[in-house]
């Protein structure tokens, strides 16, 4: 039994909506994802710096202060390296012909 092209099309657009919805909630998990990642970052560059400042002022331990100020590091370099893969994926993607 053949299908019609009104059938197919119908077909194509229901399937469409099923994967469309999924993928916005996959996105919204993402988006989620990556907004809880940068809010470490930045509170782990706030917490360098109040370690930073504690032991200059003689008040925290400068071992503290290297620790937390090397977990703000690699936080950074973290972000830098997930956006430089991000650039070159969209970049990838763009050059695919149509």
């Amino acid at each position: 039994m053949a299908i019609g092209a009104v059938q197919a099309a119908a077909a194509y657009a229901s399937a469409g909506a099923g994967t469309a919805g999924a993928a916005a909630s996959g996105g919204a998990e993402f988006g989620a994802a990556l907004h809880r990642a940068l809010e470490t970052g930045v509170q782990l560059g706030r917490t360098a710096d109040a370690s930073a400042t504690q032991a200059l002022m003689g008040q925290g331990s400068v071992s503290d202060a290297v620790l937390a100020i090397s977990r703000a590091e690699l936080a950074l370099q973290t972000a830098v390296s997930l956006r430089d893969r991000v650039v070159a994926a969209y970049q990838e993607v763009m050059r695919m012909p149509i």
